[in-house]
């Protein structure tokens, strides 16, 4: 099985979901259920119904985050240093508008482009991956080529 790499925080992200799910979620949902079928007919039991399918999506994710954090690879970017790699902090540039961007480079199963988490498998993240600071890299993206220059790199 292919490992997952993953930042200490975004492993401890899915623990607490899964933690989450297992001791609130789920005894919810068994509840709920219960209550449902003290209803009667649960053919036309819609709080039944919902309930379960809410149980088979709370399980469904719950089956997903064991099978994620069972291959987690979890590497610490405080103890690494040097050029682009997994964990990384980086400063970019846009050269093209001066925008500046600050991306983290992590695991596919952490990454949020909107909290500036950089999913490793990404155009960008693939571009950066050995450069140094001052740097310059090009990527192809959905709204064309785009070219930006590594301005910091730090870890943890």
């Amino acid at each position: 099985m292919e490992k997952i790499p993953m930042t200490p925080a975004g492993a401890h992200a899915l623990e607490r979901e899964l933690g989450e799910l297992k001791s609130k979620e789920r005894p919810a949902i068994i509840r709920a259920i219960a209550e449902a079928r003290e209803h009667g007919d649960l053919s036309e039991n819609a709080e039944y119904h919902a309930a379960r399918e809410k149980q088979g999506f709370v399980e469904g994710r719950i089956k997903e985050l064991e099978g994620l954090l069972s291959r987690a690879e979890v590497i610490d970017p405080a103890k690494l240093s040097g050029s682009v790699k997994f964990g990384a902090r980086v400063k970019l540039i846009d050269e093209d508008t001066e925008e500046e961007r600050n991306y983290q480079i992590v695991g596919e199963a952490e990454a949020d482009i909107e909290r500036g988490l950089l999913n490793i498998r990404s155009p960008l993240a693939r571009a950066l991956i050995g450069k140094d600071e001052g740097d310059s890299v090009e990527v192809t993206t959905p709204g064309g080529q785009r070219s930006y220059e590594i301005v910091e790199i730090r870890y943890g």
